[in-house]
């Protein structure tokens, strides 16, 4: 029987490994997986390539695994946010590796690597410094970059409803990024507010199927990243 659950969050982490590349959902507080960010951070693992929308907030979450010295690189869109201050700091001092990426093009590189396709052109960052070192061609009259699709060692989601054989549903802007990094990840972990019976999700509205995750953990009551923000809080 098809069983995906695990009983903690430090165990659904514990295969995280030295240098592997993981890709972190978001866009906003609907979707940031906060329990699995904070048990990698006690986990240790180091040298990590991390993928996200940004570089996270404040000194939790993605800011604390990248203030604890564990990232050695971010792919993303928005480094440098309102309440972003861990990693400006540490790139400024060049102690961690920034590759940025428009975020359509961000999303595009991550739908490519989970459907196989290892590289795409897009007129987006043409005539920029992100241009640099890429190929270019003409499309019909249209200069465009191109692209490398993105693939991944592990997957952290945060979802709304799961049942044990993986298969999710979202809340709001969760559903961004996360369901093209569970297809792009070679084992995706999901943290849920809620686990169901196998077959209580109408199968016409899972928004990611259970073949695209390895491992799901009940976080009934997640901590709020805004309310941390506000209390001034660090991790650990």
């Amino acid at each position: 029987m098809i069983n995906k659950i695990v009983k903690s969050v430090p165990e659904a982490v514990a295969e995280i490994y030295d240098g592997a590349t993981i890709m972190i959902g978001g866009f906003g507080e609907a979707g940031s997986p906060i329990e699995l960010i904070h048990a990698l951070v006690d986990h240790g693992a180091k040298d990590l390539t991390v993928v996200s929308n940004n570089t996270g907030n404040g000194h939790v979450g993605l800011a604390a695994l990248i203030e604890n010295r564990q990232v050695k690189k971010m792919i993303c869109s928005f480094p440098r946010t309102a309440q972003s201050v861990v990693f400006p700091d540490l790139y400024s001092k060049g102690e961690i590796e920034l590759e940025l990426v428009p975020q359509g093009t961000l999303a595009e590189r991550i739908r490519a690597g989970g459907a196989g396709i290892p590289a795409f052109f897009t007129p987006t960052s043409v005539g920029t410094p992100l241009e640099a070192g890429k190929e270019v061609r003409e499309f019909n009259g249209k200069t465009h970059v191109m692209e490398l699709g993105i693939k991944a060692d592990f997957a952290l989601i945060k979802c709304r409803i799961a049942d044990r054989f993986g298969n999710l549903l979202y809340n709001k802007t969760a559903r961004n990024f996360s369901p093209i990094m569970c297809m792009a990840s070679k084992s995706t972990i999901v943290q849920t507010r809620k686990i169901v019976q196998a077959g209580e999700i109408d199968p016409e509205i899972v928004i990611t199927p259970g073949i695209f995750v390895k491992k799901v953990v009940l976080v009934e009551n997640p901590v709020s990243e805004n309310q941390l923000l506000k209390e001034n809080r660090r991790y650990p």
